[in-house]
């Protein structure tokens, strides 16, 4: 069964066990230089709609462990239900039943929401009774927002960074799996072209990281 969030009714193939988190603190972005304040020392006017800008917030402080319950997508209309998956013994991830293909998959050995290290969830892109939770994942826009709620009431916000389809025969593990010094996110599915025999050919992966809390 396919490691994708959005599996179909097909097996779309498996990925390999996730590379342990790291747990560190990461650095902060470097702070972007502001621009100059219209009416400067020298008494000349500056062009009209300059203003100074504002310092980039600081990233949030990553939260303590506590489980996924549920997960949102505004943009998509996706607000579902969390499963915890873990990696099987042919060393594939697991995904949510396919006769519940609205929920997500959280890998439960991983970070939890809003923890440090690179956090996985996963689910079906359809099944043989249509669409399922991530028949839209690959629509997700750089700058979308991502939504995990927690058991203990919390939840981590995650920023959309880029959104990418690899092939399964050159997966790329390191990149989607590898680990990271703050708060990240993927979220796959199955993307690519769809064979009755072997599956999808390819994999939707989202990559995201932490910038609000609540």
């Amino acid at each position: 069964m396919i490691v994708a969030v959005l599996v179909t009714v097909v097996r779309c193939g498996g990925h390999h066990h996730p590379a342990p988190p790291v747990r560190a603190g990461g650095p902060a972005p470097a702070e972007a230089p502001a621009d100059p304040a219209p009416g400067a020392a020298d008494g000349r006017p500056r062009a009209a709609g300059r203003t100074a800008a504002a310092e980039p917030a600081p990233p949030p402080r990553p939260l303590p462990r506590s489980p996924a319950t549920s997960l949102r997508v505004p943009s998509l209309g996706i607000d579902s239900p969390i499963v915890g998956v873990r990696v099987g013994p042919d060393d594939q991830l697991g995904t949510p039943p396919l006769d519940r293909p609205k929920l997500v998959g959280w890998y439960q050995d991983g970070p939890s929401p809003g923890e440090t290290g690179t956090a996985i969830a996963v689910g079906h892109r359809d099944t043989r009774t249509g669409a399922a939770v991530f028949a839209a994942l690959a629509q997700l826009d750089p700058g979308g927002r991502i939504e995990a709620r927690r058991a203990d009431g919390r939840t981590a916000v995650y920023t959309v960074d880029r959104v990418r389809v690899f092939d399964k025969a050159r997966f790329p593990d390191k990149e989607v799996y590898g680990p990271s010094r703050r708060p990240e996110l993927r979220v796959l599915t199955c993307g690519g072209l769809f064979n009755r025999r072997t599956g999808y050919t390819s994999n939707v992966v989202v990559f995201a990281h932490l910038t609000a809390t609540r």
